[in-house]
């Protein structure tokens, strides 16, 4: 095979929660296959700018609150106005709140839906409705979780919002694949994050995570850069409706 397939010069990718972890590894990645990167997050992106500089794309930060809906709009725009359209849809952004579910709160509900699947699909559907009007193909890649197939312990918003972002990943599939635009989904397993601080820190929890992962460590954010760059390439067009667990074998055992 070509390996030009895997280039993605010349392509805009709009990545969000791009700030830190794995959006901004995710980023990295776009940017070093040669895509121009349209980094959003909820703070400011000098550490991502600085990473992504040497590899001479041109770069757009977007500062912007995904807990509503608002920002979509400016964010499809600026993103056209850096590349002239949109190529890349990568929706990270996402929160979590822990709780026994029988003491779960309505607002940590609502914050963790809204973030995590309605403004994903909002997003998905207006950079759809460009790509469609600007008669191009695209890629839109969701970032899952191992709670898309698992049921997990204290964390029900997450675990129904990306339970929910699995299902969404394959309707979006069956109605976009033919008018070009692959959708797909990555699933990461127990990787190094400001989500995952709290596991980390606890230390039976740790041990157990770590005893039920076949490679033996958590997963660095860089290590979703390879599936990343694949789905968002011509590599993966006739890639629809996947959800791609990058997890050290979790799921295997």
């Amino acid at each position: 095979m070509n390996l030009s397939a895997f280039d993605l010069s010349g392509r805009t990718a709009v990545v969000t929660g791009a700030n830190t972890g794995i959006g901004q590894a995710i980023a990295v990645a776009l940017a070093e296959a040669g895509a121009g990167v349209v980094a959003v997050g909820r703070s400011g992106m000098d550490e991502t700018a600085a990473l992504i500089a040497p590899c001479g794309v041109p770069f757009h930060p977007v500062v912007a609150d995904l807990g509503t809906v608002e920002p979509v709009a400016r964010i499809v725009e600026e993103a056209r106005k850096l590349g002239g359209h949109i190529d890349v849809l990568v929706n990270n952004a996402g929160i979590i709140r822990r709780a026994d579910a029988l003491d779960f709160t309505e607002a940590d509900w609502d914050a963790v839906m809204d973030v995590n699947l309605k403004s994903a699909f909002f997003l998905s559907q207006a950079a759809a409705r460009a790509m469609i009007g600007d008669g191009r193909s695209g890629k839109i890649i969701n970032i899952a979780s191992l709670l898309s197939f698992q049921g997990g312990i204290r964390v029900a918003s997450y675990t129904a919002s990306k339970s929910g972002l699995a299902g969404l990943t394959r309707l979006l599939a069956c109605e976009w694949a033919a008018k070009g635009i692959n959708v797909n989904a990555i699933a990461p397993g127990y990787f190094v994050t400001n989500n995952t601080q709290a596991l980390r820190e606890d230390a039976a929890r740790n041990a157990a995570i770590l005893d039920r992962i076949p490679a033996g460590k958590w997963g660095h954010p860089s290590d979703l850069g390879g599936a990343a760059v694949f789905l968002a390439s011509r590599a993966a067009d006739y890639v629809h409706g996947v959800v791609l667990p990058v997890d050290g074998g979790w799921l295997a055992r």
